[in-house]
């Protein structure tokens, strides 16, 4: 797999301005440095036994290089945020400004409202950023600049580009917006125009490959664990106390598995990547009875893309283009409500979803300065004149990659991966349900 990695970054054209920023490239003066173009990250750090080790799989080192395309006295950039919500986006609108604004003198910098909606004729006008306006946006959870779901129509947001003189569109958002953002690119390079296109990866899922942490996740734990917290407390504040919880997680169960770990109140997680049966003697429902009897109370944490093959119906596609996810959170509590029955035992269930709770919160200090790293690198990224790629973090060094390989698939938990035994070991439960 590693060796066909396709890690090349699409360049607008040769860099011939200076870069405004008091970087140099002497090492020990205690002055920053420029980032060659030539630096290179291995994709492959560990080596299997007697597996041949890759030699040919690179990442394009991110940074600011002493080089630039763009003269930014004469360079228009623009910043969009797309999808659900995530904690944030407002630190990566800012941090982008910011880098922007003072440290490359860029002339103008403008927000488009409400995801890729903004970029159409019929939308309402770009937001002008200044230095006021973005001055406390990061204490607040959300986006100022607001945010939606769906792609347009590809050619009609170019001609947007074009007609506004944007010179460097910033796409924030996750596996379906930097799907978008390589159609543009591509639209782009057809017509054969200097625009860069760049991405910022967001998900609380965590699911973008070659980003080891996206922007939000770690906040998302921090929120889930309280609530978990708080379904511990109601368990045990009740005869027979059941908390579930319905977290986010639409194919990658990080978020579940994560404040888990993190609590260390829950006995059962239910993930995507492990598939879940629930009858039989060695099934969740039988498993979790054996433990009401033996402790009268239980945490069940479910992602919300856990569990689908359970549930016979098709509801369809959203408008990103992801198929929906059917509600395993209250189909799980009807069954567990109708076994207890069957078995004579009564329980005190509490459902908890809180999802949109926790993707609307602020950022705590560790996303905002993930949101910081990744919001400067990608304007770094943008006036060296880059394009079609996001910001990686590949083994906590910034890197390029190419969206195409970016969105090729998803992260997913490895069951047999340090992350899942914590898991195992945090809840006690089996380590399949087979």
């Amino acid at each position: 797999m590693a060796s066909a990695l396709d890690t090349p970054i699409r360049n607008l054209g040769p860099a011939l301005h200076d870069s405004p920023i008091s970087l140099n490239t002497i090492c020990g003066d205690r002055i920053g440095n420029f980032v060659p173009d030539q630096i290179r990250i291995r994709h492959q750090v560990e080596i299997a036994p007697n597996s041949p080790p890759d030699h040919d799989t690179f990442f394009e080192k991110a940074g600011p290089r002493q080089k630039i395309f763009f003269d930014p006295r004469k360079t228009r950039a623009a910043l969009v945020t797309c999808g659900g919500l995530c904690p944030g986006l407002n630190n990566v609108i800012r941090s982008a400004f910011l880098e922007l604004h003072h440290n490359y003198g860029v002339r103008e910098v403008l927000g488009i409202r409400h995801g890729f909606q903004g970029l159409t004729a019929h939308a309402p006008p770009p937001l002008v950023l200044t230095t006021e306006g973005v001055d406390h946006i990061h204490r607040d959870g959300g986006t100022i600049l607001s945010s939606s779901r769906g792609q347009q129509e590809t050619g009609e947001m170019v001609d947007f580009l074009v007609s506004r003189g944007i010179d460097i569109l910033l796409c924030v958002g996750g596996d379906g917006t930097q799907k978008g953002s390589h159609a543009l690119a591509e639209e782009i390079a057809r017509r054969k125009l200097p625009i860069a296109i760049v991405g910022v990866p967001k998900t609380i899922d965590n699911d973008i490959q070659f980003v080891r942490q996206t922007f939000g996740y770690f906040s998302a734990i921090e929120s889930a664990r309280a609530i978990l917290d708080g379904a511990h407390c109601e368990s045990k504040g009740a005869p027979n106390g059941i908390g579930l919880v319905k977290l986010m997680g639409r194919d990658s169960g990080f978020i579940a598995a994560g404040a888990a770990v993190a609590s260390q109140e829950v006995n059962f997680v239910l993930v995507p990547e492990i598939p879940i049966r629930l009858d039989g003697p060695k099934g969740f429902l039988a498993t979790l009875h054996r433990r009401m009897v033996a402790r009268h109370h239980a945490v069940v944490v479910v992602a919300e893309g856990a569990g689908q093959d359970l549930m016979a119906q098709d509801v369809g596609l959203d408008k990103s283009g992801n198929r929906k996810k059917a509600d395993i959170g209250v189909f799980l509590r009807d069954r567990i409500q109708t076994y207890f029955k069957e078995k004579d035992t009564e329980v005190n269930l509490k459902y908890i979803d809180p999802s949109y709770i926790i993707r609307s919160v602020p950022a705590n200090s560790q996303d905002a300065r993930l949101c910081d790293g990744y919001a400067r690198h990608a304007v770094h990224a943008a006036m060296a004149g880059k394009t079609d790629l996001i910001i990686g973090d590949w083994y906590s060094v910034y890197v390029h990659v190419p969206i195409p390989l970016a969105v090729a698939g998803r992260k997913k938990i490895d069951p047999e991966s340090d992350l899942w035994h914590a898991v195992i070991s945090a809840t006690g439960q089996p380590q399949t349900w087979d």
